[in-house]
């Protein structure tokens, strides 16, 4: 956690979690020896311990029902998921990759090299590759039967839905909450006026573009929260669904909550035959150990440099991560026409990029066409020159959240502007 925090201090933030302790459930002693453990093992040098907290006489308690007079409140970190990704693949490109959005890998024939048959913008294309890793997440299991075609162990599928909505509460904190089915349900603040409530875990056999959020998973997610808060959460509330897949590794666990998280590479090499690495698993946490330990099981057939990604930035996290504030003022004082909450939403999706994003900009003119939500055209040149944003949901949802707040015809006016340029 502290070495992506470090990383990308712009997309990544500490955030604190209070757990509050049924009068019903988990020892408090084991849990509390748990979180010891946690402490210890993260190795902290940013983020504070874990803390008692008496709710009967904490603002923390406030929103809670009264049975609640005990919490432990521990440090985890927020991550814009969405913006790791671009990120990531904007820092590789930087370093020679080629990002191929929007094609199809449509067969893969095996021999001493890969030969790829990709589809592209309509167009086929024909590539080779000395190794192939199939790290398709929820389309690993059809990528391995109908594009490579061989027999690999299948990834389980689970599918985790989360809720959006209003704003349940004032302060910063998170609340993770344990239910009696023996899962937890959490509540983080989410772009400033809502309330993330997630996850579910249901086993998945299906398409994962064509996901949606079961009334029964909004429905539970709704009662959990509501044993908890004193104003209840019901599914009228809910603004927003959304919902993703996780390709685990299958040990062959029937509960789908207990399915190891962890992640596991399988390796298949041979004589005369180029190497296909199979990716089943992972978490954001682990992400860059996992990319580690890919390159790891490959390293005989490149020349590689060895692991560096713990001390290298990502784009625009070329700062300390005590040092966001500072950021920010420097761009209000460099531009005073751009408002504080706007110049905030800049510093946290682009960090020192922001001058890229701006680059030009003099006056308040420069900003060009207004979208709503402090979205404008100078963001919207370097999201598809950079990122490559192609569309106004790829603006709206993928590379930004402002698709919360953005009215039917702001995104028709931004998704015409994309179209003629």
């Amino acid at each position: 956690r502290e070495i992506l925090l470090r990383m990308a201090p712009h997309i990544v933030r500490p955030m604190r979690f209070v757990m509050p302790i049924p009068p019903q459930g988990r020892s408090p002693l084991m849990l509390r020896i748990g979180l010891m453990l946690y402490d210890w093992l993260g190795r902290r040098d940013i983020l504070p311990g874990t803390q008692t907290l008496d709710l009967t006489h904490h603002p923390f308690g406030d929103v809670l029902q009264r049975p609640f007079g005990t919490a432990f409140e521990y440090s985890d970190c927020w991550v814009d998921d969405a913006r790791l990704v671009v990120l990531n693949a904007v820092d590789a490109a930087s370093r020679g990759a080629s990002i191929r959005t929007r094609a199809r890998c449509t067969r893969a024939e095996r021999g001493e090299v890969w030969r790829l048959s990709i589809m592209a913008q309509g167009r086929r294309e024909s590539i080779t590759a000395r190794a192939l890793v199939n790290a398709g997440g929820p389309w690993v299991n059809q990528i391995s039967d109908n594009i490579i075609r061989m027999d690999a162990p299948h990834a389980r599928l689970v599918k985790g839905s989360h809720i959006l909505v209003r704003r349940l509460y004032d302060h910063d904190r998170a609340y993770i909450l344990q239910n009696d089915d023996g899962r937890v349900i959490f509540t983080i603040p989410f772009a400033g006026d809502y309330t993330m409530i997630g996850t579910t875990d249901l086993d998945f056999d299906g398409e994962p573009s064509a996901l949606t959020a079961q009334a029964s998973e909004i429905a539970y997610l709704c009662r959990v929260v509501s044993a908890y808060f004193r104003e209840p959460v019901e599914p009228g509330d809910v603004v927003k669904t959304f919902s993703g897949v996780r390709a685990l590794y299958d040990s062959g666990i029937k509960n789908p909550k207990d399915a190891t998280r962890d992640y596991k590479l399988r390796l298949d090499e041979g004589r005369k035959k180029a190497p296909l690495l199979t990716v089943y698993g992972g978490k954001i946490t682990t992400y860059r150990r996992l990319a580690e330990a890919a390159m790891a099981k490959l390293d005989r057939h490149f020349t590689a440099s060895g692991p560096w990604t713990d001390c290298v930035p990502l784009p625009g996290g070329d700062f300390s991560h005590d040092r966001l504030d500072r950021l920010i003022d420097g761009i209000t004082q460099r531009w005073p026409f751009v408002k504080p909450a706007h110049a905030r939403r800049l510093a946290q999706a682009y960090g020192t990029r922001v001058d890229l994003v701006f680059e030009g900009v003099i006056g308040a003119s420069d900003l060009g066409e207004s979208f709503g939500n402090d979205l404008v055209e100078a963001e919207v040149r370097y999201l598809m020159a950079y990122e490559w944003a192609k569309s106004a949901d790829d603006v709206l949802w993928r590379r930004t959240k402002l698709g919360l707040k953005t009215s039917e015809q702001d995104e028709a006016r931004l998704a015409a502007f994309m179209a003629r340029h």
